[in-house]
Parts: structure tokens; sequence; C-alpha cells
């Protein structure tokens, strides 16, 4: 071990986000709908609101009882949403839907308008086409991390979808455990 010591270096932001690009991670949309707050006195009709993100931070976290997690910044767009949804769909992208990664990953635009192979599922949720699988869950906590909140997850329901590769995001673009994609 002689000699790590001299390697290592003090944490800053650049360094940080640096070393986490080499970090390969799975690719997951997360869609959510929270009831709207637009109150029918000024002409709201309280319409559900809806968020999608991409996410690359998804993992299980228990098996009894099943758990999952994602985190999400809460300067995002999608954040007032899933502060206040009881649900979200998580999807595991396959290897040819960097578009649907690039489109939910876009701030600033309409993202179910933009991608438009989704369905409507249970409890209102978009739920993507063609995905690798696809978890409907109940959010059962928010964790406040930095600027970030950690959302813990029970899964309700599941579905296998198609047999594929995954697509993988690595030092900031999309690939595959087969073959690299252009992000």
């Amino acid at each position: 071990m002689a000699g790590v010591s001299a390697d290592l270096l003090p944490v800053d932001r650049d360094l940080f986000r640096g070393l986490l690009r080499r970090q390969a991670s799975t690719v997951t949309v997360v869609t959510a709908v929270a009831r709207g707050t637009d109150p029918a006195c000024l002409g709201g009709i309280g319409a559900p609101l809806r968020a999608g993100f991409t996410a690359t931070s998804f993992t299980s976290v228990s098996l009894d009882p099943p758990l999952v997690s994602f985190c999400l910044g809460v300067a995002s767009s999608s954040w007032p949403v899933l502060a206040r949804a009881e649900h979200v769909a998580v999807h595991l992208l396959a290897a040819d839907q960097r578009e649907a990664a690039r489109i939910f990953a876009t701030s600033g635009i309409d993202r179910f308008a933009a991608y438009r192979e989704w369905t409507p599922g249970p409890f209102g949720l978009p739920l993507l086409d063609g995905v690798l699988g696809r978890l409907l869950c109940r959010v059962v906590h928010r964790v406040p991390a930095g600027d970030h909140t950690v959302v813990i997850a029970e899964p309700l329901a599941l579905a296998a979808g198609v047999d594929a590769e995954p697509l993988v995001y690595h030092r900031g673009g999309y690939t595959s455990t087969a073959t690299a994609v252009a992000a």
C-alpha cells in the first residue's frame, strides 16, 4: 500500500464528478404523477401533474421487504411532482432506448409529448413501451441528502419486458454491455 496516500486528493465538486463518471450505471426512467394543486376556484380542475426523468442511481435496497431506491436533485423540474407523488413507475431501459434516456434527461420540454411510446397505467402513471422491465412502486420514504433526495419505494407490481441488452451510462455517454452507442 506504499504510495497510495500520495495519489489521494482533497475532494472538490469537479474531481468528485469526474471520478463518478468512471462508474458504469444502468439507465432507468422514472415516471410519477401527483394531484394537481390548481384550485377549482381559480379555474383549475386539479388535473394530475406528471413528471418523468432519467435516473442512473436506481438500485435494490432490500429483498424482505422488497425495496428499491433512486435519487433526484431537488432543483430538478421533476422534483415538485415527485415530492408529492404516492406512486412511481421505474423503467429499466434497453440498449436501443437511448432516445428515451435523452428526452427524459432534457429539461424545458414536455417529455411525454417528445417521447410518445408510452401508455397510461395504474395510478395514472405513464408506462414506457419496449423496456427491459418495469416496477410499479409506492413511495415509502424521501430522505434529504445534500442537493438530492433519496427516494425509497416499495414495488407493488412488476413486469419483465423485452429480452435485450441494458442501456448503460459511462463516462458521460450511453453504451451497452455489447457495443457502444452514441449518447
